[in-house]
């Protein structure tokens, strides 16, 4: 259920600074509230609970990103950046105060109910998620397979709320799919876990064998990916870079403030390439998408995306804990900050995908939502399902005139110093 760009530093926080007079008062009030609540609160309160409920509400107040990590949450991120873990396969982010899904992650059930890049979620199980902290909504929709869980959403355009019931299942990802569509390459990431780098590289020397050594165009399809390792995002820039700059972060902390390279190859191709993006392309995704737009080495095709461009960085505690920490923003080759804003696509091209069959709220109990995901397999008198996807089809009709639209690829003015 999570989603940014990670950085992950060593065992134990560093940077421990001396504290001043003012400090010390500050912790002396927290210390007479600690003393106070646990003296006069109705029941009693393990001390335990108090500090990490004020160590979890110090890390909200600063934004949506940090986090407290203690326990199931920081063996969740474990098990999510390495491929696995339980759920109904959303990823979320507190959004303007409120829950917001960032994107359904592919073949899970939170994709087959119809749930959207964009939805807010109001209740969980008929529980307000106002003021709810995002662990607090991990583990109200985590949960054993086959139970359901119901969320009650918003939608962008439509009038009333509507609830979506949801059975929770095991959530395996494949994060890399790829397949040949009228000898063009295509290949779809859905989340930037470790060894997406390598798959990626697998994919197009298979492409590249097919093609005898040649690649005729490739689209990389980023849509509804909600991001991941910041490493993976720099790995994967690099397989379609010659050498130059992938991305930049900004941070307080002179470690925060690094760059990141691609690899001069020997014999490069740069075939052409076009990314599809959508609303919910965020975090290492905008790397990736900015990275090879401002290079001019690929057209960015599809929808204005989600804009997250902050770093986080695990910072162990000990083995049990750890803090997720908004530690820098990174910025584009050409110097863009994508946060709030999002990548700008080269090409618009909106989605006509038809949206979930929604009951209203409060119109009784949920029905399982029909999934408007299509099956992938077709009879040999029809056409391939791809052919039904218009911004894909769009982008594979471009690959076939790339005379007529090469002319798009600007190289923006590359921030090296």
């Amino acid at each position: 259920m999570f989603a940014c760009v990670l950085a992950v530093q060593g065992a134990g926080p560093k940077g421990a600074l001396a504290l001043s007079d003012e400090d010390y008062r500050q912790l002396q009030t927290f210390a007479e509230v600690l003393s106070i609540a646990q003296k006069n609160y109705v029941t009693p309160i393990p001390t335990k609970e108090l500090v990490e409920g004020a160590i979890q509400g110090m890390l909200t107040s600063l934004d949506p990103h940090s986090a407290y990590l203690t326990g199931e949450r920081y063996r969740d991120l474990e098990e999510h950046t390495s491929g696995s873990f339980g759920g109904i396969g959303i990823t979320a982010m507190i959004k303007n105060n409120v829950l917001t899904v960032e994107a359904p992650m592919k073949g899970t059930p939170a994709e087959k109910a119809g749930i959207k890049a964009g939805d807010e979620v109001l209740k969980i199980n008929d529980v307000s998620t106002r003021d709810m902290t995002l662990d607090a909504a991990v583990g109200r929709m985590r949960g054993p397979r086959g139970t359901g869980v119901t969320l009650t959403l918003r939608r962008h355009g439509v009038p009333n709320p509507f609830v979506v019931a949801v059975a929770r299942d095991e959530i395996k990802l494949q994060a890399v799919d790829s397949e040949s569509m009228d000898g063009y390459a295509y290949i779809r990431l859905d989340e930037f876990q470790e060894g997406s780098d390598a798959e990626i590289e697998k994919r197009i020397e298979s492409f590249e064998q097919e093609g005898h050594g040649k690649i005729a165009g490739l689209v990389l399809d980023l849509r509804d990916n909600p991001g991941g390792l910041l490493s993976q995002a720099v790995k994967i820039s690099d397989e379609f870079l010659n050498g130059g700059l992938v991305v930049y972060t900004q941070g307080r902390d002179e470690s925060q403030r690094e760059k990141f390279f691609a690899h001069s190859k020997a014999g490069f191709y740069a075939y052409p390439m076009v990314i599809l993006v959508n609303g919910g392309t965020a975090s290492a995704s905008e790397i990736v998408a900015g990275a090879l737009q401002d290079q001019g080495r690929a057209l960015v095709v599809g929808t204005q995306t989600f804009g997250k461009g902050s770093v986080q960085t695990i910072l162990p505690i000990d083995d049990h804990s750890a803090l997720q920490l908004t530690t820098a923003r990174y910025y584009t080759p050409g110097g863009r900050s994508i946060q709030a804003v999002g990548i700008t696509p080269d090409v618009e091209i909106t989605d006509p995908r038809p949206a979930l069959a929604m009951e209203e709220e409060n119109s009784g109990d949920a029905a399982p939502a029909t999934s408007t995901a299509a099956s992938s397999s077709a009879k040999p008198d029809q056409e391939p399902e791809w052919t039904k996807d218009v911004q894909l089809v769009k982008s594979i009709e471009m690959l076939k005139h790339w005379s007529n639209f090469k002319t798009q690829l600007v190289r923006k003015e590359i921030v090296i110093g």
